[in-house]
């Protein structure tokens, strides 16, 4: 599994960045990190169409659980995914 921590991803922010926010709705009201598009987990395998597979996507969530099992899903189907490491609790970066 691939892993970036926050940081390697906060010092990405400006780039031509792919976040996917795997949390609840309700979740991602509260802030999430400028750019990403927000996929509830339990909605991936229905909205992975949505997806470019020659694209790569760093994936978040609270902690880093959900993401991780996001990640394992969509390897799984071939897409290109990195796991950010302590997911938006550990995250001290901007919000939107």
């Amino acid at each position: 599994m691939r892993e970036f921590t926050t940081t390697q991803v906060e010092s990405l922010l400006g780039e031509e960045l792919n976040l996917i926010d795997v949390r609840e709705v309700e979740e991602v009201a509260q802030g999430k990190i400028p750019g990403a598009i927000n996929i509830p987990l339990g909605l991936l395998e229905f909205r992975m169409q949505e997806l470019d597979k020659a694209k790569e996507y760093i994936m978040v969530c609270r902690s880093g659980g959900r993401s991780a099992q996001a990640l394992k899903f969509l390897e799984s189907h071939g897409f290109n995914v990195i796991n950010m490491t302590g997911g938006m609790l550990a995250w001290e970066g901007p919000i939107e």
